[in-house]
């Protein structure tokens, strides 16, 4: 068992360690030590969580609490806080990842949302076959307007459970798609487009990645952050097999919340929520609960290794607590 180190204390000794006193600090670290000095928000104990709550997306178990890439990938969203990229390529070496999935194991989440590309790819296989790892992957992928398959094929054919277009790229291809209906589409300044895609004269863009990753026998997923792709996926039959949709009070690429929690009621499809902590200014206990009771069915949080078991944790007590939930499961 991996010791546990809580996310404050680790915080607040790399900082003294590193700066020596806390006079000689920068305002954003000075900023940080300040919250490193309050409690932790829950009692963890030495033990791992067992027992995290499952949904289900196609055959899959998946936990309701997923482990994020973005950090293992060094993208920050940390507002305003400029060190943070450098942070995270300094802190997230090739044998911190593996750490970090191991602990996410051995808490229940058995799920991963990655991105996909070469180093994803050679870290997984390294935990699956060097280090007996068992965690799911669901691929975040970067198709092109033009080539909608090659990086969702790199998913394929390395072990992903599944695959998703990522948020930016959803709301992207959603804006071409009304270009395209619109018949204001300039192809050429995106190299073409992929025709293979065209029907009746149009490109099915979302739904040609969509139909690509099932008839590969993945699960297939549509991200975005605007609920205008959920929209158009529901309004043409895209029919994904979950979606990727950000969720949080704060604005953070989550426009209209109301709006949001009142279309997803009628969604029948499994919903993974990310950005629910709204780039770390929402304490995880008040944002888990959040997202769960306005109708997410998974969370995607980005953690530190620091971090899984609290989060295990306080997802755990979120879900077998009683929730004040309108949105049916669906998963």
């Amino acid at each position: 068992m991996l010791k546990f180190l809580n996310r404050r204390n680790f915080l607040k000794k790399s900082i003294i360690t590193s700066a020596g006193v806390s006079t000689g600090l920068s305002l954003e670290e000075q900023a940080l030590l300040a919250k490193s000095t309050r409690k932790p928000s829950v009692n963890v104990p030495e033990s791992s969580i067992k027992g995290m709550p499952m949904g289900k997306i196609g055959k899959y178990d998946i936990s309701r609490l997923m482990c994020g890439g973005n950090l293992i990938s060094f993208f920050a969203h940390a507002r305003n806080l400029i060190y943070v990229s450098s942070l995270l390529k300094h802190y997230f070496t090739d044998d911190k990842v593996i750490e970090t999935l191991k602990i996410c194991e051995e808490n229940g989440i058995n799920t991963a949302i990655l991105r996909c590309d070469e180093r994803v790819v050679k870290l997984l296989k390294r935990y699956w076959n060097e280090e007996g790892g068992k965690m799911q992957w669901i691929a975040q992928t970067y198709p092109k307007v033009n080539d909608l398959k090659s990086n969702i094929q790199m998913a394929i054919d390395n072990g992903a459970i599944g695959a998703y277009m990522q948020g930016g790229v959803g709301d992207d291809f959603y804006k071409h798609q009304m270009d395209i209906n619109n018949g204001t589409f300039e192809a050429d300044k995106l190299g073409g487009i992929d025709k293979e895609y065209y029907k009746n004269g149009k490109a099915d863009l979302i739904g040609g990645i969509v139909d690509f990753i099932k008839k590969n026998g993945l699960i297939a997923g549509v991200g975005s952050h605007l609920l205008e792709v959920v929209k158009l996926s529901e309004e043409t039959g895209v029919n994904p097999d979950f979606y990727v949709k950000t969720l949080n009070k704060v604005d953070y690429v989550c426009d209209n919340l109301k709006e949001v929690i009142e279309y997803m009621k009628k969604v029948d499809k499994p919903w993974v929520a990310f950005k629910v902590l709204g780039a770390g200014v929402t304490e995880p206990r008040r944002g888990f609960k959040d997202a769960f009771n306005w109708g997410a069915d998974f969370i995607n949080i980005g953690m530190y290794d620091f971090q899984v078991k609290e989060d295990a944790l306080i997802s755990k007590r979120v879900l077998t607590s009683k929730l004040d939930r309108e949105r049916p499961w669906c998963a």
